[in-house]
């Protein structure tokens, strides 16, 4: 098989591909128009999320058997129509669950204890205890949204911190675990003083975090995103942090992120609820690297080469 790899990933793909007969090509710079022009060659493709693969793309890869996603999500590729085609799509949850679920919990940990506010006091000579006093997680009832690989990886780093409980809602039932109930979403809102989203982007969750959502929580909360961006919407939460119904925000994703996950700050001109999140106290922002650590670039290479090995070897 001839693969073509356009996101620079792990060597272990390209040598493990070796060992098992593949050709690979590697083409870091080629334009999405470029590529499309020569996919027809090639029987595999290794991307994460330099470009979208769209119908059009799809129907100008007439051989492609499998594409690999060195990712969480297949969004940025046409899911319904590569199927049709019969294209085999191997995405990497498993690589980087570990990775996300850590980061949720320090992200949490980070905002109760005001973590990033008392550093900045400190380096500017200020020695504030009592205006930085924080609050613990025992006792506190979380919820997650989204219960599949990110969202048990953090309900199994939450073990230890003496929780009263931990909760989850997804559209799908029986999945609960050893580590988080399954209830549906009035005990959730009823309940919880922490969420975390851990869903896919799908026309389902999209801008589903609003004011008419946040409204219907009981207590005020604080809100962990190491999802999708665009499954808040940011002026609405923005509104909720005034209003002090969302007590703080960790954000490791944007609703303003670039399709690629790249260059958050080409535009001149930055959306005002994105001014009043960089300049809030209440709010933590990493740039999408919640599944972004030294293991989880081995493990999602990995993981992805064991599944188009599977597939293609039985």
């Amino acid at each position: 098989m001839k693969v073509l790899h356009v996101d620079i990933n792990h060597p272990l793909i390209i040598e493990q591909f070796s060992e098992l007969g593949f050709q690979n090509d590697e083409d870091y710079s080629s334009t999405k128009e470029q590529i499309e022009a020569k996919i027809e060659d090639y029987d595999g493709l290794i991307i994460r999320s330099r470009f979208s693969i769209d119908a059009q793309f799809l129907d100008k890869a007439k051989n492609l058997k499998f594409i690999g996603r060195l990712g969480a999500g297949l969004e940025n590729i046409d899911i319904k129509h590569a199927k049709s085609l019969g294209i085999f799509l191997a995405a990497a949850p498993e690589g980087n669950r570990n990775a996300v679920g850590e980061h949720a919990l320090g992200m949490l940990l980070s905002l109760f204890n005001k973590l990033n506010s008392a550093d900045k006091e400190v380096r500017n000579g200020k020695w504030d205890r009592e205006g930085n006093r924080g609050i613990e997680l025992e006792g506190k009832v979380v919820g997650i949204i989204g219960y599949g690989n990110m969202g048990k990886a953090f309900a199994k780093k939450l073990k230890g911190f003496d929780v009263d409980e931990v909760i989850c809602y997804d559209i799908q039932g029986g999945i609960e675990n050893e580590n988080a109930r399954q209830v549906g979403i009035i005990e959730f809102q009823n309940r919880v003083d922490v969420i975390s989203l851990h869903v896919p982007q799908t026309e389902l969750t999209i801008g589903m975090i609003d004011s008419e959502f946040l409204e219907k929580f009981k207590k005020s909360i604080w809100i962990i995103n190491t999802a999708r961006g665009k499954c808040i919407k940011t002026s609405d939460l923005v509104a909720a942090l005034k209003s002090g119904k969302v007590l703080g925000a960790g954000l490791d994703v944007l609703e303003y992120e670039k399709a690629s996950f790249e260059n958050m700050f080409t535009d001149d001109n930055l959306p005002e609820a994105f001014q009043y999140l960089i300049n809030s106290d209440q709010v933590i922002l990493s740039p999408h690297i919640a599944g972004w650590t030294v293991e989880s670039k081995i493990k999602l290479a990995q993981t992805v080469v064991d599944k188009i090995k599977v597939k293609f070897e039985s």
